[in-house]
């Protein structure tokens, strides 16, 4: 007498995550007053750490860019 197979469970999809998006515009010039970027407002050690770090601090970095955006347009 033959057993019957176990119930195998059901298949899973996985849902890719898309990967945080560098917030790079190719407008890279360092601005000495600010110290960031004028395109993407990082600073030079974010920009050269971006690819290392994973999504949590990539979103740290980007979740800092409105502050410095709306620093950077004050008048002077």
């Amino acid at each position: 007498m033959t057993q019957p197979s176990p119930a195998r469970p059901p298949a899973t999809t996985a849902v890719p995550v898309a990967a945080v998006a560098s917030p790079c515009i190719n407008l890279c010039r360092m601005n000495p007053a600010t110290g960031y970027c004028d395109g993407c407002l990082r600073s030079i050690d974010e920009i050269v750490a971006w690819t290392r770090l994973d999504d949590a601090g990539k979103r740290a970095v980007l979740a800092q860019l409105p502050g410095r955006r709306t620093a950077s347009q004050r008048p002077v």
